[in-house]
């Protein structure tokens, strides 16, 4: 399962050899490029230990090896608002 826009995940080794050091990663988007079969290239920010981004990343990494610690809020549902009717002036003719 890919991860979305707001999903804070576990980025370690078992994502990329990259990763010797683990890190928490807020996802900011998914890009779909062309990549290798169960890649993908993720750009967000990396957390500290409070939940603060300290760096802007752009990262590849196998999505099988990403564990998500937060899945993002579930979008709202828009609600269609009724329009007002428009006062109409009479027109006069003649």
């Amino acid at each position: 399962m890919l991860p979305r826009s707001g999903d804070v995940l576990h980025v370690t080794r078992a994502a990329s050899v990259q990763f010797l050091k683990p890190i928490m990663f807020r996802v900011i988007r998914v890009h779909d490029w062309p990549t290798y079969d169960g890649w993908v290239w993720l750009d967000g920010y990396e957390l500290d230990a409070t939940g603060d981004a300290v760096n802007r990343r752009s990262i590849f990494v196998q999505a099988a090896g990403l564990r998500q610690l937060q899945a993002a809020a579930q979008p709202r549902q828009h609600t269609a608002h009724s329009r007002r009717p428009v006062a109409r002036t009479p027109v006069r003719v003649g």
